[in-house]
């Protein structure tokens, strides 16, 4: 594989069904390169990548890739009955939508490098005969948790596996052209005296969830392994503030709590951020 600038390709871009965070990607979630959604537990990560399966499904005049999707989850169970729910708000083009969410779960890395291997043959010949052009992994992190000491040993092989997976989903992508998705973790970094010592990866020196400090799960290994790194965080414990959600609900005002979503490192993104709502519709941006 040679190295690309992603500036340089037109790329086909899958839409998150909301304009305002599409605004914030420039278009959608890009094909052809990995993508990574981070932050703590409860933040809506898992909820923007079923939406992003529904929305999969749509026509490019709307945004989507008139395709299918692979969800590899680590996190049991899998939550069904919210994509049920989701597929209701996002209308499909196909009749059975939740038929094309082609689903597998996975229990160690190890697990998901031999689905990798084997994934060529779904992506050349899809079961349903309908493309498969977004592949997520949901989450990367919950894999490496339990199974890795901290020795030199785990460590070199932990960062092995990241190469290993990171290579195939690239290869993958590369080939086929579908968007690439991956969840991961957020975990708490230890205070200093010296802030300056902090190693800055992106955009921000540091990032905030909860009141916390905190950053990306699995190390700077495999922060060199996604192409596009979204940090999704929620308030200091501000109260709840009511939000007008104008007319693109139903559910008028908002009085829940508002989350941010930024642009960590992107190679076709400046330095950018928004707020967004999770609703029973789905996810929504908000406008600044």
């Amino acid at each position: 594989m040679r190295p690309q600038r992603l500036l340089d390709i037109a790329t086909e871009k899958c839409t998150l069904g909301c304009p305002i965070l599409d605004d914030l990607l420039g278009g959608g979630v890009p094909c052809g390169s990995v993508t990574e959604f981070a932050g703590e537990s409860g933040v809506g990560k898992t909820q923007l990548c079923l939406q992003l399966a529904l929305c999969a499904m749509l026509p490019p005049s709307r945004g989507g890739l008139s395709a299918a999707s692979l969800y590899i989850h680590s996190e049991f169970p899998f939550p069904l009955p919210r994509l049920r729910h989701l597929s209701f708000h996002f209308p499909s083009p196909f009749p059975s939508p939740l038929d094309h969410v082609l689903v597998r779960g996975v229990h160690t890395a190890d697990e998901l490098l031999a689905i990798l291997d084997r994934l060529g043959d779904l992506l050349s010949r899809p079961p349903s005969g309908v493309p498969v052009k977004l592949i997520v992994i949901d989450s990367i992190a919950a894999l490496f948790r339990s199974d890795f000491d901290n020795n030199s040993v785990d460590l070199k092989r932990r960062s092995s596996l990241f190469f290993m997976i990171a290579g195939k989903l690239k290869e993958h992508a590369a080939r086929f052209g579908p968007a690439v998705v991956v969840t991961n973790q957020a975990v708490d970094v230890v205070a200093t005296e010296d802030q300056s010592s902090r190693l800055r990866v992106g955009n921000y020196a540091s990032l905030r969830t909860s009141g916390r400090d905190v950053c990306p799960a699995l190390g700077l290994s495999w922060a060199n392994c996604v192409n596009t790194r979204l940090f999704l965080s929620r308030s200091e414990q501000r109260p709840p503030k009511a939000v007008d959600l104008g007319d693109s609900t139903s559910e008028g005002t908002y009085t829940g709590k508002v989350r941010r979503i930024q642009v960590v490192f992107a190679p076709h993104l400046p330095e950018s951020s928004c707020e967004y709502v999770i609703l029973r519709k789905g996810i929504l941006g908000l406008c600044q």
